[in-house]
């Protein structure tokens, strides 16, 4: 067969012979697998053979559930009845199971090739798995990707380290039949391959315009941009002290105003395409019993945030917010949605009562991911962006950070959480403080946010770091967002100037940070729900000041006397 004869005959197999797969085949494809590009010669694909009927039967049952969902996804019952139809698996008839995967480990060190997307290593095993499927082709034999499967659950049956990521299950074998030597969805009318691709020559470039009043200032011109503060915050300070209004009455609005002003380096400032991510991830501490809530409802409060029927989903669509998802790290795998943004570092951190919550590793990607996330908002043309999170586990976790960043006891910096009370607080407050106690590395602040971080908590702070270097508004929502903050903060202290706190929670250790802060909220509505709630309900309060600024008339201008 030539090469184009073997492309055009490779198929996704579901019907095989019984005949078994001799050795050299196998190892002829998978050696095809491993002459497939490898972006920076990591060579992180992995191969594991099944052959085990045992393990194949509780990989079925695994696809069944899966299957079942999917054909619940549809309201259309012929479309059901079809659906349900269609053979998509040879999983116990097949006589070898292949799970490709790769190992994302190897990001912990420099790799060329993934700056843009560490999702380049998926791709890498992507390759490889379809130069086994043409091997397998050439050699008589077949492959069928079963990817109907909950990612998470397959990783636990099969035993898979935390860092090996698979692409799914391939059924291998001698085909029973080459379907009309055609798609078998096709055959079966399912749905019709194209005869040629999509090509289009791009022949003009149009790359996106972010107005150079929404950039930040380098460290280099640290100096120039304090004189430029201070002459902006004069002329900000005259501007509004000269709006047809006794001085000062405006209150709150008039520091909102000067401070926005300032940070933009403008007298007429605008916030343009406003914005709120919420970052969601899992905290193995929750296993211990410091939450009123299971794990598992990160995961279905992602999902209502993504079905638009959570709080901010609400306050966005009022105030006309552009809202972001952001998986910095759930328990479970979601399926691909253009509204939620896959900056994943594990599936939740392990428990900080036992062992560190993440690896070094994991803490510095966490402060990329965050910085990537806003990066692609800020690209957007938005100058106004706010913080909120999800994470059953979260409230313990940040009390911890809270705890260690000031130097206070633990029991001044716990609070009630998604509604821990009496009994269950004290042993909520017992077993940070065990933790706590339990640490034994070193003194250095890195080490101790890697020790008792979140995944989503460290990717907020690098998110607002990056921010500030964009030189956006910085919209902080409650309790954990502040501090994440804070963390920020530690790092960066001009972060601050930048950064409006829009309430003050009902949790007992947030106004603390506050004081600390030496900054007031906006707020104080007994909020303590999280997901940038906070910033969105805040948000009709800072345009208010912006538009007094731009709008409202001037002594001058009305012709109104000023006080003598």
């Amino acid at each position: 067969m030539t090469l184009d004869e073997i492309i055009q005959s490779r198929r996704d197999t579901r019907h095989f012979t019984t005949d078994e797969v001799p050795d050299e085949v196998i190892q002829k494809a998978l050696q095809a697998g491993h002459h497939a590009p490898s972006v920076g010669l990591t060579e992180a694909t992995r191969y594991y053979l099944i052959k085990s009927p045992e393990i194949k039967k509780e990989i079925k049952k695994l696809f069944s559930d899966y299957d079942q969902k999917a054909s619940n996804l549809t309201d259309d019952e012929l479309q059901k009845a079809q659906y349900k139809a269609l053979k998509l698996e040879a999983i116990e008839e097949a006589p070898l199971g292949l799970v490709i995967c790769y190992d994302r480990s190897v990001l912990n060190n420099f790799t060329i090739g993934t700056v843009g997307s560490n999702e380049a290593i998926k791709f890498s095993a992507v390759s490889a798995a379809q130069n086994i499927w043409l091997s397998l082709t050439e050699q008589g034999y077949s492959m069928g990707w079963v990817s109907i499967l909950n990612y998470y659950q397959f990783k636990e049956l099969l035993g898979l380290p935390e860092n090996i990521e698979p692409l799914g299950y391939f059924c291998v074998g001698k085909p029973a039949t080459n379907y009309d030597n055609q798609p078998m969805l096709q055959q079966l009318n399912w749905k019709q391959k194209a005869e040629k691709p999509f090509i289009e020559e791009i022949l003009v470039s149009a790359p996106i315009s972010v107005p150079e009043s929404l950039r930040g200032v380098t460290r280099n011109e640290a100096k120039e941009s304090d004189t430029n503060d201070s002459k902006a915050s004069e002329a900000l300070q005259q501007k509004i002290d000269n709006k047809t209004k006794p001085t000062g009455s405006l209150g709150v609005l008039e520091t909102l105003a000067k401070q926005i002003g300032t940070v933009f380096q403008t007298l007429e400032p605008k916030i343009t395409k406003p914005h709120i991510a919420v970052f969601a991830a899992d905290h193995g501490i929750a296993n211990h019993s410091v939450s009123a809530y299971p794990q598992d409802v990160t995961r279905q409060m992602v999902t209502n945030f993504l079905e638009g029927g959570a709080a901010i989903n609400v306050f966005c669509k009022q105030n006309d917010i552009t809202l972001t998802i952001v998986d910095a790290g759930v328990n479970y795998d979601f399926p691909a949605n253009v509204n939620l943004v896959s900056a994943k570092i594990g599936k939740g951190t392990q428990s900080f009562l036992h062992t560190s919550a993440m690896s070094p590793a994991e803490f510095d990607l966490c402060f990329l991911k965050g910085q990537e996330v806003v990066n692609s908002i800020f690209e957007t043309g938005c100058n106004c962006i706010g913080f909120g999170e999800m994470g059953i586990g979260n409230t313990s976790t940040a009390s911890v950070l809270m705890s260690i960043l000031l130097d206070l006891p633990i029991e001044d910096c716990v609070g009630q959480g998604t509604g821990v009370v009496d009994e269950k607080l004290i042993q909520k407050q017992n077993i940070l403080k065990r933790a706590i106690e339990n640490y034994n590395g070193s003194n250095d602040l890195q080490c101790k946010l890697a020790y008792f971080g979140g995944f989503e908590i460290l990717q907020m702070a690098g998110g607002m770091l990056q921010a500030k270097d964009n030189n956006m508004l910085i919209l902080v929502d409650g309790f954990i967002c502040t501090v994440a903050f804070l963390i920020a903060y530690k790092m960066n202290p001009e972060v601050k100037e930048n950064a409006i706190f829009c309430h003050s929670s009902a949790e007992q250790g947030h106004q603390k940070i506050l004081d600390y802060l030496d900054v007031c909220a906006l707020l104080q509505l007994d909020l303590r729900l999280g997901e940038g709630t906070g910033c969105a309900v805040a948000f009709p309060i800072i345009q208010s000041a912006v538009l007094f600024l731009n709008e409202m008339a001037s002594f001058e201008s009305a012709g109104v006397n000023n006080r003598s």
